[in-house]
């Protein structure tokens, strides 16, 4: 059975292995997963990820990130999903709590951070707002 939204199955594994106090989750691979873990990796939110072989198909270990027993991340959404897209201007990016969470935004220069998406001038499609 295919996926109809890999990125949002992969955002509710995370959400359900840390509820679940795992260490690690399993996602299949892709280069968009990839690119919103790596942006999930710089602004501290999972511990990291790497490529797993073991399996008939590639898949993305993701390292998940606790602080005092607590998951680092609180809130993890969808926002574009394939049944409504959602596009927003450089100036026009939602802030998540007033700027203590992060929009990942897929722009023509890759996916960014909403806050690095603003330094370089560009928006793009919002994936998915983390807190």
């Amino acid at each position: 059975m295919a996926l109809t939204d890999p990125l949002g199955d992969m955002l509710t594994r995370i959400r359900n292995g840390q509820r679940a106090k795992k260490d690690s989750v399993l996602s299949p691979a892709s280069k968009l997963r990839a690119n919103v873990l790596e942006v999930l990796q710089r602004e501290g939110y999972i511990r990291g990820y790497s490529e797993d072989t073991s399996g008939a198909h590639k898949a993305l270990r993701i390292e998940l990130k606790y602080f005092e027993g607590e998951p680092a991340i609180k809130h993890v959404a969808r926002v574009s999903k394939p049944g409504r897209r959602v596009y927003s201007g450089s100036k026009e990016l939602p802030s998540i709590r007033n700027g203590l969470g992060i929009t990942i935004v897929s722009t023509p220069r890759g996916v960014l951070s909403d806050a690095e998406a603003r330094t370089q001038n560009v928006g793009g499609e919002v994936l998915a707002e983390v807190f």
